[in-house]
């Protein structure tokens, strides 16, 4: 017979909460991995870790038809025109932004 561990933790005012020790464990995880709590239809709410690479279809999809488009057709790749790039910074205006940097956590 499997042995059910019944274990609680309490929400702040922000609604976080700590991950029981035995939790943590048994899921493997560590600081900053990503949990996903999955909804079952009698209420019940269950907790797995979340997988690093989600199952997109629809992007993997996408990815694939643009990885497969630029190699059979590469001419189709140009440099933006100059009118553009104009209004691209226009709406941008003198925002820096560094793609290698990490991104923020969110709160």
């Amino acid at each position: 017979m499997a042995v059910t561990l019944q274990l609680e933790s309490t929400l702040t005012d922000r609604y976080q909460t700590t991950v029981p020790d035995a939790v943590r464990r048994a899921l493997k995880l560590s600081k900053r991995d990503k949990i996903r709590y999955l909804l079952q239809p009698n209420g019940a709410v269950v907790i797995a870790r979340a997988s690093d690479d989600p199952d997109d279809p629809a992007l993997g999809a996408f990815l694939g038809f643009l990885a497969s488009d630029l190699t059979t057709h590469p001419q189709r790749v140009t440099a933006l025109d100059a009118g553009l790039r104009k209004r691209l910074q226009s709406l941008v205006g003198k925002i820096k932004v560094d793609l290698d940097a990490a991104l923020p956590d969110e709160t």
